[in-house]
């Protein structure tokens, strides 16, 4: 944060990792073209747009270096893609908001084209060439970032196309990227065989697959808090925590996604990306560096120490009314809650379960990761039943982290309460404008960075973690019970936490502070 208050970030020392680089000293001095494939489509319009914008409105865009082009099916004009972005766009952060709208979307053209055939990649080559040319860009010099708005099945025919007609010409500095989202395949050989397909055409430090929860102001911080204070070395492991619970809640249902969210379900949706990175992040081993290498090579190592999936420690769920969506099958066996216990096996986590739990139309939304310590040994004060010390990290809505204590309730009595120690964001860093994840990521795309994103093998191996329980409930073998839209879920659900070892605390609410 800069003297004045306001949010800034800093330019990284390396601002490339690309293999492909022939001279790693090369300053990257062309042009830069950010093009959204799947332009047209709700991702692009309410995410990448947006993101893209706020970077350039706190001036990591400038004008005279980039261009932006929208890439899709659908057949419209320049002016009408801006039209459908435009009010998705929040200029707050901007001095002058109308025309820092009116000079974005001047950066913006597009181009209409099949994803399958040569003609409008190559219509979209010419465009952005003749970007780079007024630029004054020096051929090989120019930067090109793919972002992929798509769904995975036009992934390998896009890829194609890009490999084929939109590269740089030669290399001098400047690079190719390309951006892919979610879900990265259905199970461990579909995402082994688009990996593949991608592999076969570009290097890896040029494919960035994007997991929005790793661009999470929170979730970054997780790095910094585990391995910069002194206070949680010690007390990070078995011998002083007792379970570790990644937990997503949603309040709505699939509110008119019925029949894509019942392709994958809350598992593929949520828990085998978003919650595995999370707890990743939050057992893996110190790396020896904050290289974006370093980094992912300890979260790998995490993920081939976890234990097959036992049915015993699964919970799945499904709300009542879902099969009533019209493009929901009746017999839909798609769960919409699950509670899955993993159970690393390593030194510093054996016999501690790590309670991943996720759901739609519940009673709250929130993510959070709850770490819950064990019980004081000889409880002199008798207050056990308040229950136990827990870190809590509130990664959305309210972002913060407090730690619950218990201590001595003000006044004569010698009598214990629950208590905590707090940092919430919205009044400790007033005025700050935490950025967006998309935002974040986007940016760290451009620089070459790939920390927050997930590798090859690191994808293969959350794949095979979650695969076989995956096919089970694919055969229908395993049912998921119901339960009532605006509930907790499934009261199994807090039965297998019980059961595990988890402890709930009755009589504290942590309330966010009022500002």
């Amino acid at each position: 944060m800069g003297s004045s208050g306001e949010w800034c970030l800093e330019k990284r020392d390396s601002l490339s990792s690309d293999s492909i680089s022939s001279n790693e000293n090369v300053l990257e001095t062309g042009s830069l073209s950010i093009i959204v494939l799947g332009a047209s489509g709700d991702l692009a319009k309410k995410k990448t747009f947006p993101a893209l914008f706020h970077l350039y409105c706190q001036g990591f865009l400038p004008p005279d270096e980039v261009h932006i082009f929208g890439y899709a099916r659908t057949k419209i004009s320049d002016d009408e893609l801006r039209n459908r972005i435009c009010g998705y766009l929040d200029s707050d952060r901007s001095a002058s908001p109308s025309e820092a709208v009116s000079k974005f979307l001047q950066l913006i053209k597009y181009v209409s084209g099949s994803y399958d055939a040569a003609e409008g990649f190559q219509l979209l080559d010419k465009e952005i060439a003749k970007h780079e040319t007024s630029k004054s860009s020096q051929e090989g010099s120019s930067r090109r970032l793919f972002y992929l708005a798509l769904p995975p099945s036009v992934y390998p025919s896009v890829c194609r196309m890009i490999w084929k007609y939109c590269m740089n010409k030669s290399d001098l500095g400047g690079w190719t990227r390309i951006v892919v989202e979610k879900p990265f395949g259905k199970d461990l050989e579909s995402a082994e065989q688009l990996s593949s397909q991608i592999g076969e055409l570009f290097d890896e430090p040029q494919i960035y697959r994007i997991d929005h929860y790793l661009g999470k102001e929170l979730v970054q911080n997780l790095l910094v808090l585990r391995f910069a204070n002194r206070l949680f070395l010690p007390l990070w492991n078995r011998d002083n925590i007792d379970s570790v619970q990644i937990v997503f809640r949603e309040d709505f249902g699939t509110e008119g996604r019925g029949g894509y969210f019942d392709e994958y379900g809350i598992i593929r949706d949520i828990i085998q990306n978003h919650l595995l990175q999370v707890l990743c992040l939050v057992a893996m081993e110190k790396p020896v560096s904050l290289k974006p290498e370093h980094i992912r090579d300890e979260k790998v190592k995490v993920l081939q120490s976890v234990l097959p999936i036992k049915d015993e420690d699964v919970v799945l769920g499904q709300y009542e009314g879902y099969r009533d969506d019209p493009t929901v099958p009746d017999h839909s066996n798609t769960p919409t809650f699950a509670t899955i216990i993993l159970r690393i096996h390593n030194e510093r986590w054996e016999g501690v379960p790590f309670i991943l739990k996720a759901g739609k139309a519940l009673n709250s939304r929130k993510a959070e990761i709850r770490v819950q310590f064990k019980d004081v040994p000889g409880d002199i004060f008798k207050c056990k039943k308040q229950g136990r010390n827990e870190f809590v990290i509130r990664l959305q809505p309210s972002e913060a982290m407090y730690m619950k204590l218990t201590v001595k309730q003000p006044g004569l009595e010698m009598s214990t309460v629950q208590s905590e120690l707090d940092l919430s964001y919205r009044q400790r860093y007033q005025g700050v404008s935490i950025p967006e994840a998309y935002e974040r990521l986007i940016l760290d795309t451009i620089r070459g960075d790939q920390q927050h994103f997930v590798r090859r093998d690191e994808l293969k191996a959350a794949w095979e973690i979650f695969t076989p329980l995956l096919h089970r409930i694919d055969n229908g073998e395993m049912k998921p019970v119901p339960y009532q839209p605006g509930s907790r879920g499934p009261a199994e659900a807090d039965e297998l936490s019980a059961k595990a070892g988890y402890v709930q605390t009755h009589g504290y609410i942590w309330v966010p502070p009022s500002l």
